[in-house]
């Protein structure tokens, strides 16, 4: 659309309903989910019942909120925990692959490079299933010749941790790549005639103008990982993620509790996402 020409009223109609009916239904089941977070009422979806605190702050024999659902709050902290793994392996390792393709000419450069963003092209389920049998025919493998129970080859945390960095790392390399394609290399020849070392010069002038883009990426990263199910479905053990958890309730059956946590997600992560762009936003200027 050029601003600057005229339009038409039955096109300006059209874009406006167009917006409206995006946005609406991109949001409505958000609001909905939100707002049946507050039903009194046993069942996660209308009629509405009245409005209660009761699915985050009960501790009654025949209503518990999120507040005190030890299975659910478990859940979370698994998350919590696989996702802060995630991110810390993510981001190191996606940095430092961004140095390696964007500042350094190998041979089979751009053959490597392919393997490295397949992973994103690599349906979840796939990903998942391949993981879990090369695992488990590691640890056979150990268990037969040597008779070592290797852990981080059975179902678990740590396995979950690394399937979820084999792709999320990818998306960290894309993102710190795309900063430092920007950046001028003649400030790194600089600080060296001044007599930096390598060491510094990253740390002080490439990580400094690359931060933003880490921030970002981490806080995606972290996203990514929590909410992350098609890849975790299996390689979880008995510690199960809390979108395992959600599944298992809502294939089950479940009380307005889901809709709790579903509304203390959608809080947190915006919160998240506005701490991450501030911040970013920040570093961005200072740079």
């Amino acid at each position: 659309m050029i601003r600057t020409l005229p339009q038409s009223r039955g096109y300006s109609f059209g874009f406006k309903l167009y917006m409206l009916v995006y946005f609406t239904f991109l949001f409505a089941p958000l609001v909905i989910t939100c707002v049946l977070a507050f039903n009194d009422s046993q069942f996660p979806s209308l009629p509405w019942k009245g409005f209660t605190l009761e699915w985050f702050t009960a501790d009654l024999p025949h209503r518990v909120g999120i507040f005190h659902d030890r299975i659910n709050l478990d859940s979370i902290w698994v998350s919590l925990k696989v996702a802060s793994f995630v991110t810390l392996l993510a981001v190191g390792v996606g940095t430092c692959g961004a140095f390696l393709f964007e500042q350094e000419e190998f041979r089979y450069k751009q053959l490597l490079y392919f393997l490295m963003i397949s992973p994103l092209v690599i349906p979840g389920v796939i990903l998942g299933i391949s993981i879990l049998m090369f695992s488990t025919t590691l640890g056979l493998y150990f268990e037969q010749s040597w008779n070592l129970d290797v852990a981080l080859f059975r179902p678990g945390v740590w396995l979950v941790v690394l399937g979820q960095f084999s792709f999320i790392a990818t998306l960290v390399t894309l993102v710190v790549s795309a900063r430092l394609k920007k950046f001028d290399r003649t400030l790194e020849e600089a600080a060296m005639n001044l007599g930096a070392n390598r060491f510094e010069v990253i740390w002080y002038i490439t990580l400094r103008f690359l931060r933003p883009a880490i921030i970002g990426s981490g806080a995606v990263a972290f996203l990514m990982s929590f909410e992350n199910f098609n890849t975790t479905l299996f390689l979880v053990g008995s510690e199960a993620t809390l979108p395992i958890n959600l599944y298992l309730q809502v294939r089950d059956g479940s009380t307005p509790v889901i809709n709790a946590i579903s509304f203390l997600l959608i809080l947190g992560t915006s919160l998240l996402a506005l701490v991450s762009s501030l911040v970013a936003k920040k570093s961005d200027q200072a740079t």
